[in-house]
């Protein structure tokens, strides 16, 4: 391969890089359109209270991670995974029609059901999406790979909030709109897996464990033999923790700091998700096509380093609704720009290494539920981010408070991996002088 764009004009990996994309288009769109529609709708549907509302849609999702990725690990190391996809985007169909119901009616039971559902959906895919990767992809094709799929998850979800929103603020019609297009994306991702290689089971004879929570014990329990792959994992969750930590501020951020609008909002988001994508595209040419663990060293430096620098650019709202292009004659606004663009940029070279770390040093009968252990651990993290946020927002911190918080902490893990496994180190040292 000369670069990682070469694998779009291969069948081993287009199929699957389109199926996911629209898989977490369709996530994205649904839960926007969902938050949007109970945030200015929600007393018509439920007494609850909207702002209550939206919390439970945010664990509602979350939580199948916790009580099914044991399983689905399970199964993607059983069965012949593109048949198992398949099914997957069936599924999705399935849960796209109960959402369709919950739109038209409206009916927040139905609603809620779905985006339980396709957090199922997502629990069900992400082994599967990882796991057949080293499979079809050559070894000096996994950053390349890796990349793409992390750059295009990042794309599908800022098209899908974007479009969510979009389509529920259309006004009369833009709930059944929503339904469309959910409908529409899940019936093109089913289409896109129907072309998927096949990739056989690595373990056809695994006697499957029914127990949630015996078996995520017994996952968890096993990861800690692979120290590498551990500490892989250990690194990709931190990422997903600080990641929430920022995306889950935007909102407050761009209305109280930046005195920005609703279109500001989107701007912080869409500047954040290209910054990732970007990163994670460099980091092919970056390490040579090999899979380069120094990477993720100058990935945890950059993340540190722009995060202060945010911190230090934040103002004190002056004007309040700002749209866009006002914002962008404010005083410090590029500056927060940049800032955020290479956090972007500096977390795609943190995790895509880390990501191919982790599929190619697991063990290929157990990686598909090492990956499972992975996305149990990426929800415990983003679920402690939350609660960490709510706790600070609590205790009176500002938002740039937190951010140099993060920035601090993410500082202080660093260190504590690199004293550890010294090869990340070693790997980055010898990568700035193999550059020089």
């Amino acid at each position: 391969m000369e670069n990682q764009f070469k694998l779009l004009g291969v069948r081993r990996f287009l199929p699957l890089f389109v199926t996911q994309f629209f898989g977490a288009l369709n996530d994205n769109v649904l839960k926007n359109a969902m938050v949007i529609l109970i945030a200015f709708q929600g007393t018509r549907m439920s007494s609850v209270a909207p702002e209550l509302m939206v919390n439970v849609c945010a664990g509602l999702f979350i939580l199948p991670f916790f009580l099914f990725s044991a399983t689905s690990g399970q199964l993607a190391d059983k069965y012949e995974k593109s048949h198992l996809i398949r099914l997957v985007k069936l599924l999705e169909i399935g849960i796209m029609l109960i959402a369709a119901v919950g739109f038209w009616l409206p009916n927040l039971a139905c609603l809620l059901v779905a985006l339980f559902l396709m957090g199922l959906h997502s629990t069900l895919f992400g082994p599967l999406k990882y796991s057949i990767l080293p499979q079809h992809l050559h070894e000096n094709e996994m950053i390349g790979g890796n990349a793409l799929v992390e750059s295009g998850t990042f794309l599908a979800i800022l098209l899908g909030t974007i479009l969510g929103g979009s389509l529920i603020a259309l006004g009369e019609y833009g709930a059944h709109l929503a339904s469309v297009a959910c409908m529409t994306i899940a019936i093109a991702g089913y289409l896109a897996s129907r072309s998927i290689p096949l990739a056989p089971a690595p373990e056809p004879d695994l006697a499957v464990n029914w127990n949630p929570l015996s078996e995520t014990w017994r996952n968890l329990a096993a990861l800690k033999q692979n120290r590498a792959v551990f500490l892989a994992i250990l690194g990709i969750s931190w990422f997903w923790f600080y990641g929430a930590i920022f995306l889950s501020q935007f909102p407050a951020y761009a209305k109280d700091y930046l005195g920005g609008s609703e279109g500001v909002v989107t701007l912080l988001l869409a500047i954040f998700s290209v910054g990732i994508g970007a990163g994670s595209l460099l980091c092919e040419k970056l390490s040579g096509q090999k899979i380069e663990p120094g990477l993720v060293p100058l990935g945890s430096i950059g993340l540190t380093v722009f995060a202060l620098d945010l911190w230090l650019a934040s103002p004190h709202a002056g004007a309040l609704g700002l749209n866009v292009t006002q914002f962008l004659s404010a005083p410090n606004s590029w500056r927060v720009l940049f800032d955020l663009t290479m956090i972007g940029i500096f977390g795609g070279f943190y995790c895509v290494p880390l990501y191919a770390l982790m599929q190619t040093r697991s063990e290929a009968s157990h990686r598909s539920r090492v990956i499972a252990a992975n996305n149990i651990l990426n929800a415990a993290f983003m679920v402690a981010a939350a609660l960490l946020a709510i706790a600070l927002l609590s205790c009176g911190a500002t938002v740039p408070q937190i951010f140099l918080l993060t920035a601090v902490i993410n500082a202080g893990i660093a260190a504590y991996i690199y004293s550890v496994t010294p090869e990340y180190l070693n790997r980055f040292i010898a990568w700035i002088f193999r550059r020089n």
